[in-house]
């Protein structure tokens, strides 16, 4: 399954491109969810910023839907890391068998840190990871992992991968999104103000390394989000969003996007 070397290519770019660009209403029954919490949600209520995962969670139904030529409810994911459970409740809508999983530590991101409303309302269950890396799944059994911002974060990014990659089944899929990039102006610019909340950054050789060491094949690898879209309201979002991906995907700026992102398989 070369996809660099075979027809597939072209169809692997086309729907990365037709997912990221579809209008997708913002999820109506997500912000009723979060409607009274004014802490720590701005993020899902702001539409630029659930856009952002909306488009996300529509690339990993299409390219998962082409790739195994099954519909999500056939399709069993881990969503590592799971956090405040956006991303498991808009896959549960689009009926994908999920199961989510998190740290068991008391911090504002994981899921066992706080009362997370999406979490409860939407009853979703949290396997909680005693370790730091080893995950309590039996050899592969997920066609799909999940990293919705989360590979940064842990304490190392190879033994993680080589869980996953366990856990995995022959051929599975790896979606890594939110990758922090090592050139990116809003990630430097943070640095500066002394915020290492990812103190972690990443470019293509590294992830490609990191893939090789893990036996993962790297499918396709992309940059996005020159702009912040999480703490900016912008009044013509989708508009805002049309400009940016075309600067990041047609011009020299998208070496200073704030994310890498891929999708990569099971050797």
């Amino acid at each position: 399954m070369e996809f660099k070397k075979s027809k597939n290519s072209k169809m692997v770019k086309e729907i990365r491109n037709n997912s990221f660009r579809k209008y997708i209403p913002l999820n109506q029954k997500l912000l009723n969810i979060i409607n009274d919490i004014d802490k720590d949600y701005f993020f899902l209520k702001n539409p630029a910023g659930q856009n952002i995962y909306l488009y996300l969670c529509e690339y990993v139904k299409n390219f998962s839907e082409w790739y195994f030529k099954k519909s999500p409810q056939n399709l069993k994911v881990l969503d590592w890391g799971c956090g405040k459970g956006q991303v498991t409740f808009l896959l549960k809508e689009m009926n994908f068998n999920v199961i989510s999983c998190d740290l068991n530590k008391k911090t504002n991101d994981s899921a066992f840190g706080q009362i997370a409303p999406i979490i409860e309302k939407a009853n979703i269950k949290i396997i909680p990871l005693e370790h730091e890396y080893l995950l309590p799944f039996s050899n592969e059994c997920f066609d799909i992992v999940l990293s919705f911002g989360v590979l940064e974060h842990v304490s190392n990014d190879q033994e993680s991968l080589k869980e996953i990659n366990r856990v995995l089944k022959p051929e599975g899929l790896f979606f890594c999104f939110n990758l922090p990039y090592f050139l990116s102006w809003t990630q430097r610019l943070a640095h500066f103000k002394g915020d290492f909340y990812h103190n972690r950054l990443y470019n293509k050789n590294k992830v490609i390394n990191l893939l090789n060491k893990s036996n993962f094949y790297l499918i396709d690898l992309w940059h996005r989000q020159l702009f912040p879209k999480n703490n900016i309201k912008y009044s013509k979002y989708r508009v805002f969003e049309t400009i940016d991906q075309f600067l990041v995907a047609h011009t020299f700026l998208k070496y200073f996007a704030t994310s890498i992102e891929f999708v990569a398989y099971k050797k």
